[in-house]
């Protein structure tokens, strides 16, 4: 059985996109609010960046925090069965 594929309208950057996915609607749209405020928080810090430049900056702060968490996380992981273990 496959998944209900979702359409979601938003705006990012000032451009409307119409988003596909099998994800929750709100998930979709939290996303969207997600990327688009860090492009506006770029765009903020320094605003004579182009749209492309200020997108590219947001992205690469997602990915950096992504990638703290993701660090994070397979630490906790390590010390949870480090305690089981023992």
């Amino acid at each position: 059985m496959q998944a209900k594929e979702n359409r979601v309208e938003v705006e990012i950057g000032g451009e409307p996109y119409i988003l596909r996915s099998e994800a929750p609607a709100e998930h979709i749209k939290r996303v969207a609010r997600l990327v688009n405020n860090k492009i506006k928080e770029v765009r903020v810090r320094n605003s004579r960046l182009s749209l492309v430049k200020a997108t590219v900056a947001a992205a690469l702060n997602i990915a950096d925090d992504y990638l703290r968490l993701k660090d994070e996380h397979e630490e906790m992981v390590k010390l949870i069965e480090s305690e089981r273990v023992k």
